[in-house]
């Protein structure tokens, strides 16, 4: 009998209205509070008066279906508009995410035999981090590389450099994603040229340029020209690669750095749809239709600590851009409202105390961005905090995302999350908070007039500062930091070394390309190059294209380019 007064009690729970449903289950919580909950803690209190997020927003002990969206479409399903829970209704049970671990050191050579090894351990996708006088359009010979010339990355200076990067790798079969920003038009520019030398069909190419130059501005700060130029070479690299390169992602629009920077969670996908909105502003005003190049835009997201708030963070991100393309930008193909994106774990995270336990961050971070629906994925090694990885740390952070790939069993059900009580409200909280900081940028004039004024600056600097108080108080744990810490000696761990004589080979290198190329040629492609640049209204791609065959160094183009682009000085925010 009592079994079926249960039936008949579920049965009429079930047929109750989701308003209804939520009223019963809002008393049912508040009697709850006022008997077993008021009787347990008068006894064993919660050991904090409150809890946060890890960006900031209050988290609840309990959530319940009250806590649901009152609209079900905005949750919805795999591969349909707004794409809350993935883009492709198969997601990985079609096809595992790309496994992109980022590589790069010393000379090309020397980050190609690094691809291949990668690639020989199931490495699905290339990724190339470069050194910082390549990010900021230097040759290794100029003054201002001395002693940086490929330590954090591979050093590319003319076109042989990148024949020699891809030496033995097909382009046509393996994506390439480079972490270039001010100075990737020329990095891409390279990349085409090898490919037609090869004869390559440039449909077929696949991967991404980082040539997010806004959030250089915002977090990163790497630029070489001032905003506005700046903004017309991602212009025309979009352009560009809309009518000629039609599988490749011209741009890769990052919120990682703004948050390695120290941006919350929230910040990072709010002034990342600030960025993106601006961008595909730009093209749109060049009479570009959006569908005509939004598919082929990529995102960059880090993966951080909070487990549920990452998943919740990339759930909301995606609806929110597919209703801002859709609503704001007129996008009709359901490819141009798709969020695809790679996730990188959080590099800020990582600590030189107790280097193993970074393992396990990493493990977990890539957990939430697989349960969050990531493209692709680069997981940290465990060594990062010293430097660039070594090989045996590559390796364990590649079986990292292999395991969790083949022996979880996460891959088998899209969205596993979906419908939990706390992700999904989490997901809503963060989706309104875009909205907010959206509405606080057009206020202020747009993303560049928000730039100017410093106010994404001031935004994440006061962020920063606020996680740094807390991780000094110890309110934020970090374990092996400020909690669980190992006395005695340190634990030593093997670390990569670079070749020392590899700057010298790569200044040789270059300076010999220099007096070998034929002068008149490289003459001319540079004066054709810079005539293009005064016409605001000319893409810029063609002739980049034509000066790198002529063998024209990174540095004789950006340097070349400051004359009639100019330079940019930040106003300094404290």
């Amino acid at each position: 009998m009592a079994d079926d007064n249960t039936r008949r009690s579920e049965r009429g729970t079930a047929r109750l209205t989701t308003d209804a449903l939520a009223r019963a289950v809002t008393d049912e919580l508040a009697d709850w509070e006022r008997t077993e909950l008021a009787a347990f803690t008068a006894r064993r209190p919660e050991t904090r008066e409150s809890y946060l997020s890890g960006s900031g927003l209050p988290v609840r002990r309990v959530y319940t279906p009250a806590d649901l969206p009152a609209d079900w479409s905005d949750i919805g399903l795999p591969g349909r508009y707004p794409f809350t829970r993935g883009p492709y209704p198969t997601m990985y049970r079609g096809r595992t995410w790309t496994m992109r671990q980022i590589a790069g050191f010393g000379q090309a050579e020397e980050t190609n035999q690094r691809f291949r090894y990668l690639i020989a351990q199931g490495q699905t996708g290339l990724s190339v981090d470069f050194d910082m006088p390549t990010l900021m359009g230097l040759d290794s010979d100029d003054p201002m590389s001395l002693g940086e010339v490929g330590r954090e990355g591979v050093a590319i200076d003319v076109l042989p450099d990148m024949e020699a990067l891809f030496e033995s790798i097909n382009l046509e079969d393996i994506s390439v994603s480079m972490t270039i920003n001010p100075s990737a038009w020329i990095l891409l520019a390279m990349y085409i040229a090898v490919a037609e030398r090869r004869g390559y069909d440039l449909n077929k190419l696949s991967g991404t340029i980082q040539n997010d130059i806004l959030k250089e501005y915002v977090a990163q700060k790497e630029w070489i020209f001032p905003v506005r130029p700046s903004m017309r070479i991602v212009r025309d690299t979009i352009v560009y690669c809309s009518q000629h390169m039609a599988r490749y992602n011209p741009v890769n629009i990052s919120g990682y750095h703004i948050s390695e920077a120290g941006a919350n969670a929230q910040q990072e996908i709010a002034f990342t749809m600030a960025i993106t909105k601006a961008y595909v502003e730009d093209v749109v005003a060049t009479g570009v239709d959006v569908d005509a190049f939004a598919p082929r835009l990529s995102f960059f997201f880090v993966s951080q600590a909070d487990l549920f708030e990452e998943v919740a963070k990339f759930r909301a991100v995606r609806r929110y851009y597919a209703k801002m393309m859709r609503e704001h930008f007129g996008a009709r193909s359901p490819e141009s409202m798709r969020l695809r994106f790679h996730a990188q774990t959080a590099a800020a995270t990582l600590t030189k105390p107790q280097p193993m336990n970074n393992i396990i961050r990493t493990a977990l971070q890539a957990l939430s961005a697989v349960l969050g629906g990531a493209q692709s994925l680069h997981t940290n090694g465990l060594d990062e905090a010293y430097t660039i990885p070594s090989e045996q740390a590559m390796k364990i952070a590649l079986r990292t995302q292999q395991i969790l790939a083949d022996e979880t069993g996460v891959t088998s059900v899209i969205d596993p999350l979906g419908g939990s009580y706390y992700v999904e409200n989490l997901t809503c909280e963060l989706e309104r908070g875009i909205d907010d900081h959206m509405r606080k940028v057009e206020e202020l004039g747009g993303v560049e007039a928000a730039i100017e004024q410093g106010f994404f600056q001031r935004e994440i600097s006061d962020t920063a500062y606020d996680f740094a108080r807390r991780k000094a108080n110890g309110d934020r744990p970090v374990v092996g930091v400020n909690k669980y810490i190992d006395e005695g000696e340190p634990e030593k761990i093997e670390t990569h070394q670079l070749d020392p004589a590899s700057e010298a080979r790569q200044i040789a290198r270059l300076q010999q390309i220099r007096a070998d190329r034929a002068s008149d040629r490289a003459t001319a492609a540079l004066e054709h190059l810079l005539a293009v640049a005064k016409d605001d209204s000319a893409n810029l791609m063609p002739a980049t294209i034509e000066a790198v065959k002529a063998h024209l160094s990174m540095g004789e183009i950006t340097g070349a380019l400051r004359e009639v682009f100019g330079s940019y000085t930040e106003t300094p925010v404290f």
